[in-house]
């Protein structure tokens, strides 16, 4: 398998393909945000322009499904990042794979004289790869998602919000923490675990050369697929967790 340059610094180690393609991730998402705003015309529409509200619309109707409609427009916006940006960020290492070969020391980059001594005297250092295929990545996406679902239960529904813990008798307030904790675990290892074995099945098929070009093409149609799937599954937990948090009464 690669090896991915690691750049000590301070007391952080950067994953320099991971840092890299995140970098081109937002700008690739705000590229398209942008694209699909110019020329709004309500008379003679664009292409982009009828194709943009199709996505709105979706996205609208699947945050319809986890929170009373009336409720649904403050989240549309966060919907349409997060579904927009992890689809992105899951397909950037499909087009292609930028590995180098080294059979020198680099401290820098995180090639030891141990390294290069296990693997033979060479190392393929990797330099591209989808950013959600790091554990790193789809932990800050969770974490963040944890603390706007928190926030926003604390802000918009506090009494429901601090009572859901004790539910259904105070003797379950530690199993009820332990599933608040569980939600943003599951969704970073969810999204983690597909990428990142999309990628490994990438490189496997790569090694055949010639023999593999047929099953590369089938994967990674496949692969869009499961792009589009795995940043549809995180956006709808999100959707579901704020409305579990923030939306719904003590009826529900």
């Amino acid at each position: 398998m690669h090896e991915f340059p690691v750049m000590p610094l301070g007391p952080f180690n950067i994953d320099i393909s991971t840092t890299v393609a995140i970098l081109v991730s937002v700008i690739v998402t705000f590229l398209i945000a942008k694209l699909a705003v110019r020329n709004l015309s309500v008379d003679n529409p664009s292409k982009m322009q009828n194709f943009l509200e199709w996505v709105v619309d979706f996205v609208q109707n699947f945050i319809s499904s986890t929170m009373p409609a009336n409720r649904v427009k403050p989240f549309v916006s966060l919907g349409m990042t997060l579904i927009m940006f992890i689809f992105v960020s899951n397909l950037l290492g499909l087009p292609f794979g930028i590995v180098t070969e080294t059979h020198h020391v680099y401290e820098n980059l995180g090639v030891t004289q141990e390294l290069l001594d296990e693997k033979g005297g060479h190392v393929e250092l990797a330099w591209w790869k989808s950013p959600t295929a790091d554990i790193s990545v789809t932990a800050g996406l969770a974490l963040i998602v944890f603390v706007i679902v928190h926030f926003l239960g604390l802000r918009l529904n506090r009494k429901h919000y601090l009572k859901h813990y004790f539910h259904p008798f105070p003797v379950f307030l530690p199993v009820n923490i332990i599933e608040t904790i569980s939600k943003p675990v599951t969704l970073a290892l969810r999204l983690f675990a597909n990428i990142f074995a999309g990628e490994v099945l990438i490189a496997t098929i790569l090694m055949l050369g010639w023999y593999g070009t047929p099953f590369l093409a089938a994967w990674q149609g496949f692969s869009l697929f499961v792009g589009g799937i795995q940043a549809f599954l995180f956006t709808i937990l999100t959707m579901v967790y704020i409305s579990q948090s923030a939306i719904h009464d003590e009826e529900h």
